[in-house]
C-alpha cells in the first residue's frame, strides 16, 4: 500500500465505527472518546493524527500496564470532519463514565462543544488549533489549545518572515497575502494579520478558498496580479497540494509560500510532486521516525501487531508524530493529576486540574523519549496554550528539513488581545472570571 492510499483504504472498516451501547468504565480504566475522521476530504489528517494518538495509548498500555496501573481505553466515532456528526458523537460517547478528555481535531466541532464540555466538566483539547481566546483559562476552564493557538502561529510566521528579510523593521512596505480555508478555522486569524500589518507596516490581503479547496485558479490569478513578497498558506486537506500546484502554474515562487501548522504534512506536499520543492511550513513537532518514543512504538506496538497505521511508511510523518505528541500531553496530564488525586480513574475535572499543571521542560521531554520531537510546554490555570515553541521545516522533494531554531511567538504582544476577546465573551455569556483559588477547587464527579 502506498504512503497516501491509507487515506482511503484504512478508513472504511474502522472509521465508520460509531459507538453504540457503550459499557460502563471499570474502576481501573481511563476512557478517551475519539471523534475521529478516517473518510472524507480531510482523512489524511484524521488517519495520521488519530493513528499516532492510539499508537501512543497502546504503548503506555503494553509497555507500562497503563498509567500507574490504570488502563487507557478508547473508541472511535466517525465525524467525517462534520460539525453535526461531531456533536452526535459527543452526545453518544459522553454516556460512558471515566472520560479523560475530548480531542476532536476540528475547530468547528470544538466550537460546538464548548458549552457542552463546560457543563459536563471534561477537558476539550484543541492542540495547535481552536478558539484563540480559549487560551485564557480564567474564562474557558475546560478548553486547552495546547502548544500553539492561531494567534501565536500567526506571530511565529510573521517573525520568521521578518528574520528572512533581515529584521522586524524590514517588514515595512512588504506585501503579504494570506490564502485561507473557508471555515471557522481558516477565518480565525483574519484580525490578527490585520493587527500585525498595522503594527509592522506591511500590507496584507486575505483571500478565501471555499471548502474543500479543489478550485483555486481565480485566487492565484489574483495573487499573481498582486505580486506579494510572501504568501501564507492557511489551508487544510486537499486545498494544500492544489495551492502549490496552482502557484507553480501561475508562476508564483513556491519558496515564498509559508504554510501554517495545518499545511505542513507529507500529505500536503507529496501529491503536489515537484511543485512542492522549496516550500516551507511552521510546525510544533518535527517529522521523522528516529526519535526514541517513535522507535519504541515501532518495536513495542507494531512489533505486537497492534499498530494503528496499515501503511507503515507513515510512521513518523507529521500527522502521526502530532498524534504521538498529543498522546504524551494527555497521558502526562493524567499522570500529574493522579499524583494529587490518587492512582485511579479520574473525573474530568481532576484531569482538567492535571492539564492546568502540565509542565514538561526540555529535560522531561527528553526523558519521555521526545527530545527534538517537540520543545516543551508550560500550562497554567490561566494560560491554556502553555508557551509552546515552534520551528520551520522545508520540503526538499523527499523529506522535511528543519530550517530554523525553536522560536517563541510574541506572547507579551498577544496576551492583552486574547484577554480583551475572552473578557468580552465572558461579559456576553455572564461568566465570572476564575481565580487561582477557583481553579484549584475540583469537582468530585463529572
Amino acid at each position: 500500500m502506498t504512503f497516501l492510499s491509507t487515506v482511503k483504504a484504512v478508513a472504511l472498516s474502522a472509521a465508520l465505527a460509531v459507538s453504540v451501547a457503550l459499557p460502563a468504565a471499570h474502576a481501573d480504566e481511563q476512557y478517551f472518546p475519539l471523534q475521529s475522521y478516517r473518510v472524507g476530504p480531510y482523512a489524511a489528517g484524521g488517519t495520521g493524527f488519530f493513528g499516532g494518538f492510539i499508537d501512543y495509548l497502546n504503548l503506555i498500555n503494553i509497555r507500562d500496564g497503563g498509567v500507574n496501573g490504570v488502563k487507557l481505553t478508547w473508541d472511535e466515532c466517525e465525524t467525517q470532519y462534520e460539525v453535526e456528526r461531531g456533536v452526535e458523537c459527543y452526545e453518544r460517547q459522553k454516556s460512558r463514565a471515566g472520560a479523560a478528555g475530548w480531542n476532536p481535531l476540528s475547530v468547528g466541532i470544538a466550537y460546538a462543544m464548548i458549552d457542552r464540555i463546560t457543563a459536563d466538566k471534561v477537558p476539550l483539547i484543541t492542540v495547535n488549533h481552536g478558539r484563540t481566546d480559549s487560551t485564557d483559562g480564567r474564562v474557558f476552564p475546560y478548553v486547552f489549545p495546547l502548544l500553539l493557538n492561531p494567534y501565536s502561529e500567526t506571530s511565529g510566521i510573521v517573525n520568521y518572515i521578518a528574520a528572512k528579510e533581515g529584521g522586524i523593521d524590514k517588514l515595512k512596505g512588504k506585501k503579504i497575502v494570506v490564502l485561507y480555508h473557508g471555515s471557522p478555522y481558516g477565518k480565525e486569524t483574519i484580525p490578527i494579520y490585520e493587527l500585525l500589518a498595522q503594527k509592522y507596516g506591511f500590507t496584507v490581503q486575505q483571500i478565501e478558498v471555499p471548502h474543500p479547496g479543489n478550485e483555486q485558479q481565480s485566487q492565484w490569478l489574483t495573487i499573481r496580479r498582486a505580486k506579494p513578497d510572501f504568501v501564507v498558506l492557511r489551508g487544510w486537506g486537499v486545498m494544500n497540494p492544489v495551492a502549490l500546484k496552482t502557484a507553480v502554474k501561475v508562476g508564483y515562487p513556491v519558496d515564498h509560500i509559508i504554510g501554517n501548522v495545518w499545511s505542513n504534512s507529507e500529505e500536503d506536499v507529496i501529491p503536489a510532486g515537484d511543485a512542492a520543492k522549496g516550500y516551507t511550513a511552521i510546525t510544533t513537532q518535527a517529522s521523522g521516525n528516529t526519535y526514541p518514543v517513535v522507535q519504541e512504538i515501532v518495536k513495542t506496538v507494531y512489533g505486537a501487531g497492534k499498530g494503528n497505521l496499515e501503511d507503515k511508511s507513515r510512521i513518523g510523518s507529521v500527522y502521526h508524530n502530532l498524534g504521538i505528541v498529543n498522546g504524551i500531553l494527555n497521558v502526562e496530564a493524567i499522570r500529574i493529576a493522579q499524583e494529587k488525586f490518587g492512582h485511579r480513574t479520574l473525573t474530568g475535572d481532576e484531569v482538567r486540574w492535571g492539564f492546568e499543571h502540565l509542565k514538561l521542560d526540555p529535560a522531561k521531554v527528553e526523558a519521555l523519549g521526545a527530545k527534538d520531537l517537540f520543545h516543551s510546554i508550560n500550562v497554567s490555570w490561566d494560560n491554556h496554550e502553555g508557551e509552546g515553541y515552534v520551528t520551520f521545516q522545508q520540503w526538499d522533494g523527499k523529506k522535511w528539513n528543519v530550517v530554523s531554531d525553536w522560536i517563541a511567538p510574541d506572547w507579551a504582544l498577544l496576551r492583552p488581545i486574547i484577554e480583551k476577546s475572552s473578557e468580552a465573551y465572558a461579559a456576553e455569556k455572564g461568566i465570572k472570571l476564575r481565580t487561582a483559588a477557583d481553579a484549584d477547587a475540583v469537582a468530585a464527579t463529572n
